[in-house]
């Protein structure tokens, strides 16, 4: 008997485009079972409808983290994907995925996760037919339960527990760089006074060569990389929150020399600059 999945009820963080203003969308996660929690971070369901309507596009900012994915009309698994993420949704479709904890990717991959950033690879490649089969398998439980027709939340559970199936038949060994690795992903992702890959090194006691070796062969990306990712997720949590201080100061909180270059960063990673962008999230607000 395979442990029970549960929703995670906080919000996620890193999507650009809060809620559309036409057609539906869901949005599920679920947290893993106790004997996959040191692997996976969670899995993921979002089904649409735009059936009358003009396709809409979603935007999500990149996470240190690896994801396996099966949609309608494609799968594989995603490295880290270091750029902005852009999807149009149009019709009726749907997503499933595992997002791997940072380092959690490593034990089944078998080779450095920096090898396949910004690269999908094939399903069955990795995992042979199971992977072939799995995919499959979700597909067919989205068409049996009509993915973007309102069911979004039971057939996330039913597509999890499928997903848990395949994985804890593949379960590897515990990994303990692959446990530090997580452990030093998440204190950054929890301190956002956590600036400079030196103080990161400091804290995990490690020199800073180490510390880059670690995160290429386990999470994909160096570390420099993850304290702009999160520091920028701060960011456009702010601005979406409506209550970001002023610009000058946001930017000297989050680690940046001046205002210039966090603009600068935060347009090439958003595509619009943090003004633009909060007036998109916020259209009623004063200018």
């Amino acid at each position: 008997m395979i442990g029970k999945t549960r929703q995670i009820d906080a919000a996620p963080r890193g999507i650009l485009v809060p809620g559309f203003a036409a057609g539906s969308f869901c949005h599920e996660r679920l947290a893993p079972c106790a004997a996959l929690a040191r692997l996976v971070e969670h899995y993921w369901f979002v089904g649409w409808d735009m059936a009358g309507h003009a396709p809409q596009q979603q935007e999500t900012l990149p996470h240190p983290n690896v994801h396996l994915v099966v949609e309608h009309d494609t799968d594989g698994v995603y490295g880290v994907h270091t750029a902005r993420y852009t999807k149009v949704l149009a019709e009726r479709g749907f997503a499933f995925g595992i997002k791997f904890r940072p380092g959690g990717f490593r034990p089944f991959l078998g080779r450095p996760v920096a090898q396949i950033a910004d690269q999908r690879v094939a399903l069955d490649q990795l995992f042979g037919a199971p992977g072939a089969d799995l995919a499959r398998g979700l597909r067919a439980l989205a068409h049996a339960d009509g993915a973007a027709q309102g069911e979004g939340a039971a057939l996330a559970c039913a597509m999890a527990d499928l997903a848990q199936v395949f994985l804890l038949a593949r379960l590897p060994p515990p990994d303990a760089e692959a446990e530090r690795a997580a452990q030093l992903v998440a204190a950054i992702a929890a301190d956002p006074a956590l600036l400079t890959v030196a103080a990161l090194a400091q804290q995990a006691g490690m020199n800073q060569r180490a510390l880059q070796r670690l995160f290429q062969q386990y999470v994909g990306v160096g570390p420099k990389w993850v304290i702009k990712r999160y520091r920028m997720h701060e960011a456009v949590a702010q601005l979406q929150g409506g209550a970001a201080p002023e610009l000058a100061r946001l930017a000297l909180d989050l680690g940046y020399f001046d205002q210039a270059h966090f603009i600068k960063e935060f347009t090439a990673l958003v595509g619009k600059p943090p003004g633009a962008y909060a007036r998109q999230v916020h259209p009623g607000a004063a200018r």
